[in-house]
């Protein structure tokens, strides 16, 4: 099964404490790595003001993901977010590409 790269960007509520969230976390990374993603970076961005409010919370925790990954885990990953009460939203989206250039190639300066 072909992989691709992938970013993961989900928002958790506000009034889970820092273990709680931190499990969270844990969880859904180590879902991602029983379904065979590789590269895995998490990024905790924090609690941040949200647009608009979200299920009675004004704020929400924000995390990002990126990794490498077959198509089914993120199958598997949505599903499990969307059957959690701890997640408020989240987004996956393929990251294009990026082909590595030659060297001296057009560059900006």
């Amino acid at each position: 099964m072909k992989e691709f790269i992938y970013e993961t960007m989900y928002i958790l509520r506000p009034d889970l404490g820092e273990e709680r969230t931190d499990i969270e976390i844990s969880k859904y990374r180590t879902l991602l790595e029983e379904n065979g993603a590789q590269d895995l970076d998490i990024q905790h961005r924090g609690k941040r003001r949200l647009a608009y409010e979200i299920e009675d919370h004004r704020d929400g925790v924000y995390v990002q993901m990126n990794y490498e990954a077959p198509g089914d885990a993120i199958a598997k990953l949505e599903r499990a977010m969307r059957m959690s009460e701890e997640v408020l939203r989240y987004l996956t989206v393929k990251q294009p590409v990026v082909a590595a250039t030659a060297e001296g190639g057009d560059e900006e300066e």
